[in-house]
């Protein structure tokens, strides 16, 4: 870190990412893209005026990039088996027997459930907006629930998917940044999401309940989608073994992207053996998206997602996001943005607050869930090694709110995704996504009453790190 980095220089980066967020999301309508790279421009700036050089500059961004490229590697997968486990009917069978189970009076947390259940499976919140969320919001509608409750109850199980599946890209990167196992974070997270997760399904059973009364049972809509899953599909609960052994793939441990290449190439199998698809369209379908024609305008927008192709603006978008970390990193910016704070904390619940209040900020200021998550995470693990918190508490933490808090900015990617996929905008439906701010609560409270926080004695790591230091 240069002595010349002030707080003032060292704000400039996260300041000119919020002002040109807001920017690109209410006034240009551009995404986050650009924004973006302003933010790595004026980082790269404020480096270079510090005394950096260009090519000390380069190789930060560099470094940052490819620590996400596992997660990079792990997306486009993702975007080949939605593409052959829609053509395989692999997940117009969920929806069908998903929608075929709904009773009015459990029909909002019915929601939240299928869709945590698709979310878990996929590994991926945006798949199951853009899938069974649609799907859902189309059986809302037709039934009188209001739109938000049921956007509400579509991202709040999505997201409990984005934060526990093993299949998620945020869930690896939040334990690979912090030296922690995938299934130990994975299992410590079940202390935070559980509790806020049935909370959320008791939420929405009772403001589903008020709305009941005034829903009209018209069938209509849910007939027409079924039907239409009927015609387009052999619909066969069999198909429903492929989600299964997804689920016996991740509890065995296999490493995360040979299990999404084998069930990616399973789903393709399905396609020609049970579907009847040609290789050449599956192959096309992993490339570049399932697609087909039904007449019916809700189920075609709603199976028509996925491909290796669908993946390529959200891993640019990493990409940008990481190289921009890259320098806040290695300059010590964050460092000194969060340094005074970090000096002042000295209890586990100060230092969970802080983590939280840190990573809110970042998303604040970039909207991108992997930075958010990225720089606290990087930024922190000394500290709760100082303190012999174990670093899983750190990865449950940045990822309560880097993953699922995030949605609470209405110019985060996530929340821009939600707006533009449900047709509801991101002030309507936060306040009734119960989920994504309980989860931060959670661990508030943990973090001060001392409840699940597990400890852990790095001083012989210490001791290694010391010894290490003396021979060089």
């Amino acid at each position: 870190m240069k002595a010349n980095l002030t707080i003032l220089k060292a704000i400039i980066p996260l300041l000119g990412l919020i002002i040109a967020a807001a920017c690109s999301i209410f006034i240009w309508k551009a995404g986050m893209n650009f924004p973006l790279i302003i933010g790595v421009i004026l980082a790269a700036v404020v480096a270079n005026s510090c005394g950096w050089r260009w090519n000390d500059i380069q190789q930060m961004m560099v470094n940052g990039v490819a620590r996400a490229l596992p997660a990079v590697f792990i997306l486009l997968v993702i975007g080949t088996i939605i593409g052959s486990w829609i053509a395989s009917g692999v997940i117009p069978t969920m929806i069908y027997y998903g929608i075929s189970i709904i009773d009015p009076t459990w029909f909002v947390p019915v929601v939240a459930l299928v869709t945590g259940i698709v979310s878990i499976t996929l590994g991926t919140s945006f798949t199951s907006i853009a899938t069974v969320g649609l799907a859902f919001m189309a059986i809302g509608g037709g039934l009188g629930f209001s739109p938000a409750l049921v956007a509400g109850a579509v991202i709040s199980g999505a997201y409990l998917g984005d934060k526990l599946s093993p299949l998620s890209d945020t869930t690896n990167v939040a334990a690979a940044l912090v030296d922690t196992d995938l299934f130990s974070h994975i299992k410590h997270m079940l202390w935070d999401t559980i509790p806020a997760f049935l909370l959320s399904l008791l939420l929405f059973w009772i403001f589903g309940s008020f709305e009941v009364a005034s829903t009209s049972m018209s069938s209509g809509t849910i007939d027409t989608i079924m039907s239409g899953l009927d015609d387009a599909f052999v619909i066969h609960p069999l198909l429903l073994l492929l989600p299964i052994f997804t689920i016996l793939l991740m509890i065995k441990r296999t490493p995360a992207l040979p299990a999404l290449m084998g069930v990616g190439l399973l789903g393709a199998v399905l396609a020609v053996v049970v579907q009847g698809t040609s290789v050449s369209s599956i192959v096309q379908f992993m490339t570049s998206g399932f697609r087909i024609e039904t007449g019916i305008g809700e189920l075609d927008s709603l199976l028509n997602h996925g491909g290796l192709a669908s993946m390529l603006g959200t891993v640019g978008m990493l990409m940008i996001a990481t190289a921009l970390g890259g320098i806040l990193e290695e300059t010590g910016i964050f460092d000194v943005l969060t340094g005074k704070m970090m000096k002042k904390v000295k209890t586990t619940g100060a230092l969970i607050g802080s983590t939280l209040l840190s990573t809110f900020v970042v998303g604040l200021a970039s909207g991108a869930q992997f930075l958010a998550i990225i720089l606290p995470a990087r930024t922190f693990v000394q500290k709760y090694k100082e303190m012999n918190i174990d670093t899983k508490n750190l990865s449950r933490t940045v990822e309560s709110m880097g993953t699922v808090g995030i949605n609470l900015v209405p110019w985060s990617v996530p929340a821009v995704f939600a707006t533009s996929i449900l047709g509801v905008s991101a002030w309507e439906f936060i306040p009734y996504a119960f989920f994504i701010y309980l989860v931060p609560l959670v661990n508030l409270l943990f973090g001060f009453t001392g409840w699940t926080i597990s400890r852990k004695d790095y001083s012989q790591e210490k001791e290694q790190a010391h010894v290490e230091r003396e021979v060089v």
